[in-house]
């Protein structure tokens, strides 16, 4: 049970302030029975506004095939975000909702959203060896000495001293590969192709654990089932 001003506020419908005006001017119902007062607590799944039942009281997961352009960063002085995307109600939402892992503006591809901090963790954590496919173009032939250096786990990046995890690398033509990570260093593929003398010109996001993109365009998302996951 959660005060409706608690509530609420959670899921974006308005802040907790503003509770007793949202309850005044929409049909908010527990149960049946309409509420005015927002210090009143009641389950979310008895709430309905306006004849609706809530929306997402269990959080969300998303997965979103990133434009290129867009930031991963809620501050909007970085310009255009991946939450720009969203319904503003979602945008709204506390714990808010943020990309688990990031990818930079000039990276497209699978991105997921959560407001619960337990899938940020259970994605991210280094333990858990998610695994996270990319498909990298680069600006010279690629030698299929990489294929070996990567997967040996012994790769250091520029300004560390911690070895890279071992990474499977599949070379599809001499300058496109695919690249498997199980940890997510900052810039890490650009990072990993930069220390080959490689420049990375694009790069794409395939995979992230068993999730894909399916058929899902650019600036598009879907909700994430548990047992997707």
């Amino acid at each position: 049970m959660r005060r409706l001003d608690q509530l609420l506020s959670s899921l974006g419908y308005c802040s907790r302030r503003e509770a007793r005006a949202f309850l005044k001017q929409h049909n908010v119902t527990v149960r049946g029975r309409p509420v005015r007062d927002p210090t009143d607590k009641a389950a979310p799944a008895d709430v309905l506004v306006g004849d609706e039942p809530l929306d997402h009281p269990d959080g969300l997961l998303l997965l979103l095939n990133k434009p290129l352009g867009l930031v991963c960063s809620h501050d909007e002085r970085e310009g255009p975000r991946v939450y720009d995307l969203l319904p503003e109600r979602w945008r709204a939402r506390n714990p808010q909702v943020t990309s688990i892992g990031r990818l930079d503006k000039d990276t497209s591809g699978l991105l997921l959203l959560t407001d619960q901090t337990e899938l940020v963790h259970k994605f991210t954590s280094p333990k858990h060896k998610v695994p996270k496919l990319y498909r990298a173009v680069v600006d010279r032939d690629l030698s299929p000495d990489l294929v070996p250096l990567f997967a040996a786990g012994t790769l250091v990046l520029d300004g560390e001293t911690a070895t890279c995890a071992p990474a499977e690398l599949r070379i599809e033509d001499p300058r496109t590969a695919e690249l498997v990570l199980t940890e997510g260093k900052y810039h890490q593929v650009r990072r990993m192709f930069a220390a080959t003398g490689a420049t990375v010109l694009a790069l794409h996001r395939v995979r992230f654990g068993r999730l894909t993109l399916g058929d899902l365009k650019p600036g598009d998302f879907r909700e994430v089932t548990a047992s997707e996951i």
